[in-house]
């Protein structure tokens, strides 16, 4: 008998709605990564002209951040990490690109340009927060190299040597932590949360606290993702930003394939 608010049945029964709004992830084996990869590579080879149209926008940043920052290479190295940083958010065209192509089995690059509007406020927001953690990294690498050398910042030929000789190894293990702990933050935050804001409309916190959860149920498998992350990327740097062209939509489509793989379809939820 219910003898008390006459609102607490109906409240009772919103519970399960509420809780039911969060979607299942899914546990995947260690070696799930490599499948993604070779995903990512098949919507490159697809849609090859719209994918490439995206690769040649991130070689092009790439460039401009050498360009402007070159005889820096301490801002190029901070500039790099946030280009790093917004690589998620920066390749949402990408996820659209292997959305379509699952659906139709073809792609329309005009389409994938606009896809943003969707969830605009929620994506903006997570703009913000990794515009926040960027300038935070790139003032933590300043202080560091302040503090190891006293009497200015080493040109390139000292820093590439204390980091090939190990010459300078505090320097170097309290340069590389810092830049471990920033980099396994963002990749936790953001490993399904963009893909999540734009195909389920995601608010920004419901997306973070997804991809945190992603990680806490897979964590050897994210490990291995990040690698695969890491050297794609890193291989675009270190060919002049030309491999970008390349390995940057890879990388784009791959994540949406992961985010597929982690998060179960819509009508299974926890």
């Amino acid at each position: 008998m219910n003898t008390g608010n006459p609102n607490h049945a109906d409240d009772n029964s919103n519970a399960p709605e509420q809780f039911s709004r969060w979607p299942k992830i899914n546990h995947v084996s260690m070696l799930a990564p490599f499948g993604w990869l070779r995903s990512g590579f098949g919507d490159l080879l697809k849609a090859q002209f719209a994918s490439l149209f995206y690769g040649v926008c991130f070689a092009l940043m790439g460039w401009t951040i050498a360009f402007f920052n070159g005889e820096s290479y301490v801002m190029t190295l901070a500039a790099t990490s946030a280009f790093m940083l917004f690589g998620p958010l920066l390749a949402i065209g990408l996820y659209n690109l292997s959305d379509q192509l699952q659906r139709s089995n073809r792609a329309s690059i005009r389409a994938s340009l606009t896809v943003w509007r969707g969830n605009m406020s929620n994506l903006a927001l997570f703009a913000l927060v990794s515009t926040i953690v960027a300038l935070i990294w790139a003032r933590a690498s300043a202080v560091t190299f302040a503090v190891f050398y006293n009497s200015g910042l080493p040109s390139m030929g000292e820093f590439a040597n204390a980091v090939l000789t190990l010459e300078n190894i505090e320097f170097l293990l309290v340069y590389f932590g810092i830049g471990f702990v920033f980099a396994a933050f963002i990749f936790s935050i953001s490993v399904v949360a963009v893909p999540l804001m734009y195909d389920r409309k995601s608010d920004a916190i419901t997306a973070v606290l997804m991809s945190l959860a992603v990680v806490a149920r897979n964590p050897v498998t994210m490990i291995v993702w990040a690698g695969i992350l890491v050297a794609l990327i890193s291989f675009g740097f270190l060919a002049g930003f030309l491999g970008l062209i390349y390995t940057a939509p890879i990388a784009g489509h791959a994540t949406w394939h992961a985010y597929r793989a982690l998060i179960a379809p819509a009508d299974k939820t926890v």
